[in-house]
Parts: structure tokens; sequence; C-alpha cells
């Protein structure tokens, strides 16, 4: 598996060259200035405050090579296999309620943990951002993106391939600033008009 993994994706780095500019979307995701902050991590921020005091100059996005690919494909896989899907409601007892998991926890949860480890591995904050997404079916979700000299890579708890948030199908809203893991800035979706999808 985690071979297969690693070969899919030297193949994306590839074609995020190749095919990127053709299609007439950035690599990285277009901010179009600060919006509101989503009550579960305003809420997680109370109870966490060093966690969303982060700051940072506005600095270009990670150099991705060999090693960091490999961690991010590796913390993805790990945090999805290791976590089991439950709602807030189910474990907490109300709608929205974000926090580290430890055994159960939905997709923010996954998200946080995702971040923190990864951190813990050298990668910056300002690299690794939360991420508010609108499902093909309405609903929301949230995913880690990882900002990289080769593009904006999603890790996905529903997914353990890590994909170009291009090549994903959601339709991506807001995202932590990439200056201060507190606020929050608003995304354009820049792709075209038609954009193929690789998951299957």
């Amino acid at each position: 598996m985690k071979s297969t993994l690693y070969i899919g994706g030297v193949f994306m780095l590839a074609m995020v060259w190749l095919t990127g500019p053709a299609l007439g979307f950035s690599r990285n995701m277009q901010t179009l200035g600060g919006t509101s902050q989503p009550i579960g991590h305003y809420n997680f921020c109370k109870l966490y405050p060093s966690e969303c005091n982060y700051r940072t100059p506005d600095s270009a996005p990670m150099k991705l090579n060999k090693a960091a690919w490999n961690r991010m494909v590796s913390i993805n896989a790990k945090v999805n296999r290791d976590i089991i899907p439950m709602t807030d409601q189910d474990v907490f007892g109300v709608e929205e309620f974000w926090a580290y998991p430890k055994a159960v926890g939905d997709c923010e949860d996954y998200v946080l943990l995702k971040q923190k480890l990864l951190m813990q591995m050298g990668f910056r904050a300002s690299d690794l951002l939360i991420t508010i997404v609108r499902q093909t079916d309405g609903s929301g979700h949230a995913v880690l993106t990882v900002r990289t000299d080769h593009g904006d890579f999603i890790l996905d708890n529903m997914h353990d391939e890590v994909l170009l948030w291009s090549q994903t199908d959601y339709t991506f809203l807001k995202r932590q600033s990439s200056v201060n893991t507190g606020r929050w800035t608003k995304l354009q979706d820049s792709r075209a008009t038609f954009v193929g999808s690789i998951r299957k």
C-alpha cells in the first residue's frame, strides 16, 4: 500500500507541472482576504490558545521534497487508520466540538491531529492550514491543506491518497490564515470550468 501511494504521489507531482497551467488554474489556492472563523475553531482556540497564536511573516510555501512527501502520505494514512469516524453529536452530545481525537472523531478532529503530528515533524504552522470545503452533496467538510512550492495538497480523512487541491471534487470556501493561525481567509476557486477528478 505504502509503495503504491508513493508511486502515485511521484506521478502526481509530475502531472502538477505538466497540466496545472494548461488547465487554467493555479497550483496554489487564491485567497480573498479575511473572513469569519468557524465557531468550532473559535471554541477550540479558547481551550488551546497557544495553538491559535502562531504568527509568521507572509512567506513562500515550503519546498516539497521526497522526505516531506513521505511524511505527509504516512501521517494522512496513519491518522485515517487509527481514528474511528464518529460525529460530535455521538461523542460529545453537541453538534460542533473540535478536539484532538484519541480513538474517535469527525473530520475536523482528524485535521487537528494531522496538523499537530506534522508540526512535531518540523512542518511550519503557516504551511498546515485547516480548510473548510463543500462536498458535492452540499454538506460541509474539513481537510488539511499543505502549502508547498509544487502546489497545495489535501490531507483528507476520506482518502489515504494525498491529492492536489484542484484534483478533488470539493468547493473550497475558507481556511486558516498562513500568517496567523487564529484568523481565517476566504478562498477563490481558480479552477477551469471543467476539472477532471482522479478520484474513483
